[in-house]
């Protein structure tokens, strides 16, 4: 793949991982208590339009411990 295709991939998933992060805290952090030390199920869907590309990643994130 050629560097520009590089680059703009590296920038989108680096904002992904950022926004992501940030969200998923504030989540945890406004539901308080509730999800104390529990696992939570975590999914991400990735779409791009015109490569007809679905990716589905799922996870287990530790809620944080009181």
């Amino acid at each position: 793949m050629d560097d520009d295709f590089n680059m703009s991939l590296r920038k989108f998933l680096k904002q992904v991982g950022v926004t992501s992060q940030q969200a998923i805290e504030d989540a945890v952090r406004n539901a308080g208590t509730a999800v104390a030390g529990k696992p939570l199920t975590a999914r991400m869907v990735l779409t791009i339009d015109g490569v007809e590309l679905t990716h589905t990643v799922e996870g287990k994130i530790m809620g944080p411990s009181v």
